[in-house]
C-alpha cells in the first residue's frame, strides 16, 4: 500500500507529447527501491525526462525461456476540481487508496515491487528468470517507452518468451459467483486525422464546397455508423463463461442478453463485439465571416484481432471521396488463446486463494505495451490481479475521475503474485 501510495505521489502525467513532469523522479524511485534489495537496474531515457526501468532477476531453472512482468509508470491528466479528493494526494480512505494512476496502473506497479522486494529478502527465486520493465509513455501509444525499448535495446528482453502486464486477473461478481478475468486479446489501434478541403471564401456568400460542411457530414457518419458483430475467439469465450456463471443460454447472434446482465464492464465488453470509431476532435476556421479552405477532425479507431482490413475497407467507405486520412498512432491487435502451462499458473494462483473461483479470458478495447512487446515473439497476457467489491465500476476507473484502488484488493494482488512467480 505505501509504494503505491508514493507512487501515485509523483505526477507522472502524460499530456501526450513531452510539455508533463515525466517519469523520471518515479523512475527513480523504482530503481532505488530495487537497489535496497540488491537488485541491479538499467535505467534509460529515451527524451529528457522520459524514463524507463528494466531489471533481471534469475529464476529457479534458467534454462527455461525468461518471463517478461511489466506495468508502465506514466498516468493520464487529471483535472484536480473534478474530483472528491486531489489526484496525486495518494490518500487512504473508505478502504481503498485514492489517486491517478491506482488502477491505471501503479497499483501493478506497487505489487510488483512489493512481491519481489520480499522474494529477494527471503532468498526466494522465481521458478524461472523474470524481467521487470516499468516503461515510460504508454498512455501515448509507447513511442518513447515500450516501443523504444523494443527498437533500441531489445538486447533487454533476451531469451523472454512470454510477459503479463495490465488489464486482466480483475474479479467479476456475477450473482453468487465471482468470475476472474484473465486478457488474451487487445484490440488494435488506428488514430486518424482526417481532412476536408474546399474552398474559401466570404462567409456571406453561398459556398457549396465547403471544407467544413464536408467533413461534419463524414464525421456525422462515423460517429453513427453500426459496424457488424465480429465474435473472435477470447470474446466468445467470455460470453460462454459469463453465460454459463449466469445461468443463462448463450446466444450468439444475440450478446446484448448477456452485456446486460454483467454491470459497468459492459462497456469493454461490448466495446470488443465490433470495430469502433469515435470521433473525438474538430478544428476549422479562424473568423466568423470567413468559409476556411480546409478542416480536420481527430478520430478514435479500434480494430479487432484479424479484422483490420476490414476496418479500414468500411472505414473509407463511410467517409467517402471527399476526406482524406492519415495516422496519429497507429499500432497492431493482438490475440492469444488461453491455454499452456503460463495461462495455467496465472489460474492456479487465483484459484489457490479463491478455490471457487472462475477463470475466463477477454478481449480488452484499449490497447497497452504488449503491442509493442509483442513485437519481439513474447506472447502476452494482461495479468493484474485484483479482488473487487462487486459494486466498485471498474472500468470507469481507467482514465476516470475519483480512480482508487480498495486496499484488500492490493493484498490479495501481492498474494497471488507471489504464488504466480512459483509456479510460472
Amino acid at each position: 500500500m505505501d509504494i503505491c501510495r508514493d507512487l501515485i505521489r509523483i505526477d507522472t502525467t502524460n499530456p501526450g507529447d513531452h510539455s508533463g513532469p515525466g517519469e523520471r523522479k518515479a523512475a527513480e524511485y523504482v530503481a532505488g527501491l530495487l537497489a535496497e534489495v540488491g537488485l541491479e537496474s538499467t535505467v534509460l531515457e529515451s527524451h529528457p525526462k522520459r524514463t524507463s526501468v528494466v531489471a533481471r532477476i534469475e529464476g529457479k531453472d534458467r534454462t527455461r525461456p525468461g518471463l517478461l512482468v511489466h506495468g508502465h509508470l506514466d498516468v493520464v491528466p487529471a483535472s484536480a476540481p473534478d474530483w472528491q479528493r486531489d489526484p496525486f494526494c495518494g490518500e487512504v480512505a473508505e478502504g481503498c487508496v485514492w489517486g491517478r494512476g491506482a488502477i491505471d496502473m501503479k497499483d501493478m506497479d506497487a505489487m510488483m515491487l512489493a512481491v519481489v522486494r520480499q522474494r529477494l529478502r527471503e532468498q526466494r527465486p522465481p521458478a524461472r528468470d523474470v524481467v521487470l520493465a516499468f516503461p515510460a509513455d504508454e498512455e501515448a501509444g509507447g513511442k518513447w517507452g515500450a516501443r523504444w525499448l523494443v527498437d533500441n535495446h531489445p538486447d533487454l528482453f533476451e531469451g523472454v518468451t512470454e510477459a503479463v502486464g495490465e488489464v486482466g486477473g480483475f474479479s467479476l461478481t456475477l450473482g453468487s459467483r465471482r468470475l476472474y478475468l484473465l486478457q488474451t486479446a487487445e484490440k488494435g489501434i488506428a488514430w486518424l486525422r482526417l481532412t476536408a478541403h474546399g474552398r474559401a471564401g466570404h462567409g456571406s456568400m453561398i459556398q457549396a464546397d465547403n471544407a467544413v460542411t464536408e467533413l461534419a457530414e463524414a464525421v456525422g457518419r462515423l460517429g453513427r455508423h453500426e459496424w457488424p458483430t465480429r465474435l473472435i475467439p477470447s470474446v466468445r469465450a467470455f460470453l460462454e463463461g459469463a453465460s454459463e456463471a449466469l445461468g443463462v443460454e448463450f446466444m450468439p447472434n444475440d450478446p446484448a442478453q448477456v452485456l446486460a446482465k454483467i454491470g459497468s464492464i459492459s462497456r469493454i465488453v461490448g466495446a470488443t463485439l465490433r470495430n469502433t470509431v469515435n470521433p473525438t476532435v474538430l478544428h476549422a476556421g479562424y473568423k466568423v465571416n470567413v468559409v476556411p479552405q480546409a478542416a480536420t477532425a481527430e478520430v478514435d479507431g479500434r480494430f479487432l484481432p484479424g479484422h483490420e482490413e476490414e476496418f479500414f475497407a468500411e472505414l473509407d467507405r463511410v467517409l467517402g471521396p471527399g476526406v482524406t486520412r492519415e495516422f496519429i498512432n497507429h499500432d497492431i491487435a493482438v490475440e492469444t488463446t488461453p491455454d499452456g502451462a503460463l495461462y495455467e499458473a496465472m489460474t492456479s494462483a487465483i484459484t489457490a486463494e479463491e478455490p471457487d473461483a472462475q477463470v475466463i479470458p477477454y478481449c480488452l478495447s484499449a490497447g497497452t505495451d504488449a503491442k509493442s512487446f509483442s513485437r519481439l515473439g513474447i506472447r502476452c497476457f494482461g495479468f493484474t490481479p485484483l479482488r473487487l467489491p462487486p459494486d466498485l465500476d471498474f472500468s470507469g476507473m481507467f482514465h476516470g475521475i475519483d480512480e482508487r484502488v480498495p486496499v484488500d484488493g492490493l493484498r490479495f494482488g501481492v498474494r497471488v503474485l507471489d504464488r504466480f512467480l512459483d509456479c510460472c
